[in-house]
């Protein structure tokens, strides 16, 4: 790399620096972080361990943006000290450092960008992420099935928690439902992309005439709602049915009618759990899930209403799919919502669904 390439991109990190700068707030979220810190050493704070813990990621999250930013910018001041080590002494080894500290802190630049993208309410949440395969028997569950393993991969990569609260194997192959709860910072933030049909193109493995077969599976995703949002349910609304639990090759089979379906009548929103071998506890996360996908459909309900203002048409039917995952008579996999195309589509099933997802969180930021 040319040292006038590099002068240019240490001017544009430098704009992009102070952009960051600008629009973080770095002494509110500094009098944040005291503030909450102080509540911490307070007499009784365990006492309430959901309040306590709401207390503590607030805290963790603001440190993060805040001890990332300053990560970034003393990382910025050592690259311009080595470019200029190397202006004056055009060492070979100091340019080949220099050209390698470069990549790094420009990834870098690149992540906490994509992070600042994350700024809606429930985007630091936890998310609940439902697979549902469409028509297409084995072939459509067993699609369900891949997309479990990369989203599993892709949580994996992120150091983040899966429990899986609720599975349906296939009859013969793959999944009929599964429900997945992701904990970590910004997973709703990020797997909220994900939300959508899914499109698979590819010669069946079985078929034994090697035809060429497309499966959709229907991927939600929600927040996990904590009790600072109050989101009212009536008992009288509430159907409970419970049923003995199972699972992929015979685990967590219980002998007990330990897990739950919860149904909202008046919206017929069904959940279900059976990761607990306990029925009150499943209760309890059915419950949380209920909370989420309500409190999801309002949010969407007030942006309908929006849209219908705007004069606005969406097509929500099963076949307007959000991403194809081609791999005949071509390999490549495609957003339709940001035109992104990427060719290693192997790659992206492993779980590299980053380039993807903050894809489609910039456009969200360009439609604002």
């Amino acid at each position: 790399m040319e040292l006038a390439d590099i002068k240019n991109e240490l001017a544009q990190m430098r704009d992009r620096l102070e952009e960051f700068r600008g629009s973080l707030d770095l002494t509110d979220k500094q009098n944040r972080i005291a503030e909450l810190e102080q509540q911490m050493t307070a007499p009784g704070f365990w006492d309430q361990q959901d309040t306590a813990q709401t207390v503590i990621n607030e805290v963790n999250a603001l440190k993060e943006v805040v001890n990332d930013f300053q990560t970034l910018a003393e990382g910025f001041e050592n690259l311009k000290v080595t470019y200029e080590l190397v202006q004056e002494e055009h060492d070979a080894d100091l340019e080949g450092e220099l050209a390698d500290d470069l990549v790094s802190l420009r990834d870098a630049f690149n992540k906490f960008e994509r992070n600042m993208l994350l700024n809606q309410p429930h985007d630091k949440n936890n998310a609940i992420l439902e697979l549902h395969p469409g028509a297409g028997g084995t072939e459509s569950q067993d699609w369900a099935a891949m997309l479990l393993r990369m989203y599993k991969r892709w949580a994996d990569d992120k150091d983040y928690s899966v429990e899986t609260l609720d599975y349906l194997p296939g009859d013969e192959a793959g999944v009929k439902s599964v429900t997945l709860h992701i904990k970590g910072n910004n997973a709703y933030g990020y797997l909220k992309a994900e939300k959508g049909v899914h499109r698979l193109v590819r010669i069946s493995p079985f078929d034994s005439s090697g035809r060429r077969h497309t499966s959709f599976v229907s991927c939600d995703v929600t927040p996990e709602i904590d009790d600072s949002i109050n989101i009212d349910i009536k008992p009288e609304e509430l159907k409970i049915d419970t049923y003995r639990a199972s699972g992929a090759g015979g685990q967590h089979v219980n002998t007990t009618d330990s897990a739950v379906r919860m149904t909202h009548l008046p919206t017929n929103t069904i959940v279900t759990c059976q990761s607990e071998r306990s029925q009150i506890k499943n209760r309890e996360k059915a419950m949380k899930m209920l909370k989420g996908k309500l409190y999801q459909q309002e949010l969407e309900k007030q942006q309908q209403e929006i849209e219908n203002i705007r004069g606005e048409q969406k097509s929500i039917e099963w076949g307007s799919q959000i991403r194809s995952y081609v791999f005949h008579p071509y390999t490549m996999v495609k957003d339709h919502r940001t035109s992104l195309d990427i060719g290693n589509a192997q790659g992206v099933l492993n779980g590299d669904l980053d380039p993807l997802i903050d894809a489609y969180l910039r456009s969200l930021m360009n439609e604002t």
